[in-house]
């Protein structure tokens, strides 16, 4: 998924409004994205909107931190990470089919003889990432749920020197398609939507288990915004429902835009990282 922040010089009444989508895709779809979403809510907003490409999801957290950033688009994970610094909170979540929630899988070939979790123990595996809530965290707290991991090492259960940590769903996928891996953590998507790879590599590739939910990503705001820029910028995003708009937000957030309560929607994410001892 994109991430996303909103800075802005000062207050975003102020000034031009700079938003930051963490590189995820093809540049040059990319490029068409941000001018998009520029001219859209620079109309929305009543003043410019300039769209750049940060490196991390870090960046976002620091520049609520430090003031300099007003929205963000995060994973829970990261959310949870921005409000243990007080820097900002949650503004809207994304709704996938009527649920605040997903799905983590994990895939392999069709041809292997996985069905369950418990089949790929000792077995290499690839990670979306260290930081991926559907591509680590879970998966991870899932085995320790189901009493087959105790420590919060992986390595535990899939045996020492066989965890790949990938920069993204696809890296993680790839590998079990070269068959550096026998199975990949990844989100429920990847596989059954035609978002990251193609349909010949969706072909080659099972469900073999599954593991949630994950709350789906936010948009946070910065805890120092005032409540009339936050109502001003909830409400250019809501509009991003409508229908007419919905292509573009699809393309940036995935999903429909809503109100959630902030305390469950990040529950499992908390006990995870407990169990994880929250590295970051």
């Amino acid at each position: 998924m994109l991430g996303l922040a909103i800075s802005a010089q000062a207050q975003p009444s102020n000034g031009k409004v700079v938003i930051a989508l963490k590189p995820d895709k093809d540049p040059e779809q990319m490029l068409q994205e941000r001018k998009t979403l520029s001219d859209f809510l620079s109309k929305q907003l009543g003043k410019p909107v300039e769209v750049i490409v940060p490196l991390s999801s870090s960046v976002i957290i620091e520049g609520f931190a430090n003031g300099t950033v007003d929205l963000g688009y995060l994973s829970a994970t990261d959310m949870v990470v921005a409000q243990k610094r007080n820097a900002a909170e949650i503004l809207l979540a994304g709704e996938i089919d009527g649920r605040n929630s997903y799905q983590s899988y994990w895939l392999a070939l069709k041809e292997k003889p996985y069905s369950k979790v418990e089949d790929l123990r000792g077995k290499p595996v690839a990670f979306a990432s260290k930081t991926s809530t559907s591509g680590y965290l879970l998966p991870v707290y899932d085995l320790k749920r189901k009493g087959l991991l105790q420590e919060p090492n992986p390595e535990a259960f899939f045996g020492v020197g066989n965890l790949f940590y990938g920069t993204g769903y696809v890296s993680a996928v790839e590998r079990v398609l070269n068959g550096q891996a026998e199975a990949a953590a990844v989100s429920y998507y990847v596989l059954d939507k035609d978002k990251h790879l193609t349909v010949e590599q969706r072909a080659r590739l099972k469900k073999v288990a599954e593991q949630g939910p994950v709350p789906t990503h936010v948009i946070a705001i910065r805890s120092s915004m005032s409540q009339a820029d936050r109502d001003k910028l909830q409400k250019a995003l809501e509009s991003m429902n409508e229908k007419e708009n919905e292509e573009l937000r699809d393309k940036l957030f995935t999903s429909k835009l809503v109100k959630v309560d902030a305390e469950a929607h990040l529950k499992a994410i908390r006990e995870a990282l407990e169990f994880l001892g929250d590295a970051k």
